[in-house]
């Protein structure tokens, strides 16, 4: 029999080591106890948390894990909602899996950048005039403007505004207790009245969408009995295409903050199409994104000699993996170069998650995002020059997802031709 005793952390319970060491509470631990797995306890409840691109590899084994109780039900509530995609498993999982990234062909992404950049370059007037610019609340309304449009959710000048906020509460609320986190949920209420109406009139033919856009998918989707998602399933699904793209702000200002950081990055970043493609994954490698995913395992096995019991609660360390110097020569070291010669593999960057896109709860959206990111850095570089002025740029690890204090604050800008 292997041998089920896992390294334990030595704490009664780690919840508020958690909450306090966020990015770092896995990754930690695990070089303390010379062990990519370890056991603890977080909310009274024993966890196992692993690190590492093998450990990725077992955890995005097909049909290993699953996530139903895999999340606290606030941090469900807010990232992905029961129902939806990302909890559930098998057949059903690549069933409805398939329907998603049916909406992420390239010809599709392209257009998302389009619109993403237009709104971007329709807002540059504006800053003009502005003294200063908050550049992640910026980025949040234009990518809410931007995916809306590419999803066919018609969306007016105050509209915009009030679903930007409640986009933006979900993702800004879920790695928190308290107050941020309740604020998410209650607007998160108001945002599923809304898309759940918008599933409805598509379906009764009151409001007319283009059959290839997201919110006519969706809302005409069929999962494998033959049904027509509930409609608060498919408010659901519609939700989880757009809060997440709007939660590409964080990547977008991270990027911003990079190239301040970095000012060397800045010229091959504006002329150089393959160092900029490098650069965006350096930003999605080195700053912090989500930190963590879990899952239950669905079925016992082994790994390094320890024993996963069915039901045990199992912790994936995304942000401590992109950091494995095993990986990742000088880990904490800006270095976009690092990627002009490398072999892709689905288990050591995983800022989105591991594994197969197709097989595994990879996030569907990678591509989007890395698209974004792209289009982001452009802008920032040759559409437009700015001042970066004194402000607290200190980022808290223990906030999740982490974020510049001062949410990147520009000023002066200039839009160039």
């Amino acid at each position: 029999m292997p041998d089920t005793d896992i390294p334990r952390d030595g704490s009664l319970d780690a919840t508020l080591d958690l909450l306090r060491d966020g990015y770092g509470f896995i990754s930690k631990r695990c070089w303390r106890l010379g062990s990519d797995v370890f056991a603890t306890r977080l909310m009274l409840r024993p966890a196992i948390c692993m690190q590492g691109e093998e450990a990725a590899r077992v955890f995005y084994e097909p049909g290993r894990f699953t996530r139903r109780r895999a999340l606290p039900p606030n941090t469900l509530a807010l990232l992905q909602d029961w129902g939806s995609v990302a909890t559930l498993d098998g057949e059903a999982h690549r069933h409805r899996k398939a329907m998603v990234l049916s909406l992420m062909t390239p010809d599709a992404i392209r257009r998302l950048g389009d619109l993403f950049e237009e709104q971007w370059r329709a807002r540059l007037p504006a800053w003009e005039r502005m003294d200063r610019i908050v550049l992640a609340d910026e980025t949040q309304r234009i990518l809410t403007w931007a995916v809306c449009a590419w999803a066919g959710v018609p969306l007016g000048e105050p509209e915009a505004e009030k679903r930007t906020r409640e986009l933006a509460a979900m993702f800004e609320g879920a790695g928190s207790v308290g107050p941020r986190n309740w604020r998410g949920l209650a607007l998160r209420a108001r945002t599923e009245r809304w898309a759940r109406g918008l599933i409805g009139r598509v379906r009764d033919g009151s409001l007319a969408v283009p059959e290839d856009r997201a919110l006519a998918v969706i809302a005409r989707h069929r999962d494998r009995n033959g049904e027509l998602l509930s409609v608060k399933t498919a408010g659901v699904e519609l939700i989880n295409i757009l809060r997440p793209t709007v939660a590409v702000e964080r990547f977008i200002t991270f990027a911003a903050l990079a190239l301040h950081q970095h000012p060397d990055c800045r010229e091959p970043a504006r002329t150089d199409d393959a160092y900029r493609a490098m650069f965006v994954q350096e930003v999605r490698r080195l700053y912090p994104f989500f930190p963590i995913v879990a899952g239950r395992v669905l079925k016992p096995f082994d790994w390094r000699g320890h024993r996963f019991a069915e039901g045990a609660w199992v912790i994936l360390d995304l942000h401590g993996t992109d950091h494995d110097p095993r990986l990742w020569k000088d880990p904490d070291r800006f270095r976009p170069d690092r990627f002009r010669q490398r072999d892709d593999s689905p288990y050591d960057l995983i800022p989105q998650g591991g594994g197969d896109h197709h097989l595994n709860h990879r996030c569907p959206g990678e591509w989007a995002t890395i698209e974004l990111m792209t289009r982001a850095v452009r802008l920032l570089t040759a559409a437009m020059t700015y001042e970066v002025p004194a402000q607290d740029l200190t980022i808290d690890t223990g906030r999740m997802p982490a974020v510049p204090k001062s949410r990147f604050v520009i000023a002066g800008v200039r839009a160039v031709s």
